[in-house]
């Protein structure tokens, strides 16, 4: 496996927790959660490969999610009593691959709308939710080959926000997210032939909270339905008034019910620290 040292901004005292991206985004689109949690928690924010100031994949195979997992793993290692994670789309589809690789070193899981794609195509690979998501990912790939990055990103973009949505980005917000658009593709390829599957997320025991915006797409929507099914005891939401960019269109509104059960998960967990011991 190909080790790439990746950007990390950390901050904070306290209980530790990963902050993952979303595709296309960086770290940054964490900055508010961590100005509102460094005070009680350490937090690190971690750009994936060709986001941010992490390098581009550079293994000779395609990158798989495991590569993507392996940029977390030495925080996970080197947190005493574990870490607790967050991620969003993309980072939460690696948020749960972690979850189910190191489940002890895991203290809890916050996650808004994985992209779990796997659970679709197992569950109907013929259903429109998992058709469109195949033929986005064609859309960008075929543009990517044909040396359009910009019209690439308008199809991505189009797809998790509603058309119009690219244009109505400001110019160097829409350069930003053109010049992701190898690693964007990328990231389809990974969760596309990732072997993690229900029956593995079903064996998730850590306390868990996911996310859905109610106004999202049918994919992510349908996702959020299959993980219902098969983590039955874990917290499920819906978060009226938003889509699948609910962490960066409502930031207030989803940083505020993360913080929320981090706080309960934390003080229960300490609250539980004597009585394990004393077992």
């Amino acid at each position: 496996m190909i080790r790439t040292k990746p950007n990390v901004r950390s901050a904070g005292q306290g209980p530790e927790v990963v902050l993952l991206h979303s595709s296309g985004s960086s770290s940054r689109q964490w900055d508010a959660l961590v100005d509102s949690l460094q005070g009680r928690f350490r937090l690190h924010a971690v750009d994936f490969h060709g986001h941010g100031a992490t390098p581009a994949w550079s293994g000779p195979a395609r990158m798989t999610l495991a590569d993507e997992a392996a940029l977390v793993e030495p925080l996970l290692h080197a947190a005493e009593d574990g870490v607790h994670l967050v991620g969003h789309s993309y980072g939460g589809a690696v948020a749960l691959k972690l979850a189910a690789t190191y489940p002890t070193r895991v203290r809890s899981v916050v996650v808004h709308e994985p992209v779990l794609f796997r659970l679709l195509f197992d569950y109907n690979a013929r259903h429109a939710p998992a058709q469109d998501v195949l033929a986005t990912a064609a859309s960008i790939r075929n543009w990517l080959a044909r040396g359009d990055a910009h019209e690439a990103a308008r199809r991505f973009v189009d797809f998790w926000s509603g058309e119009g949505a690219w244009d109505a980005l400001p110019v160097t917000r829409q350069q930003a997210v053109a010049a992701r658009m190898p690693a964007v593709e990328a990231h389809f390829h990974a969760l596309f032939y990732d072997t993690l599957d229900r029956a593995r997320i079903a064996q998730l025991r850590m306390p868990m909270l996911f996310l859905t915006g109610a106004r999202t797409v049918g994919a992510t929507r349908r996702i959020g339905e299959l993980l219902r099914y098969a983590l039955p005891y874990a917290h499920h939401e819906m978060l009226p008034g938003m889509g699948h960019l609910g962490p960066v269109t409502h930031a207030p509104i989803v940083n505020a019910r993360i913080a929320g059960f981090m706080d309960a998960e934390v003080a229960l967990q300490a609250a539980l620290a004597p009585l394990r011991e004393a077992a």
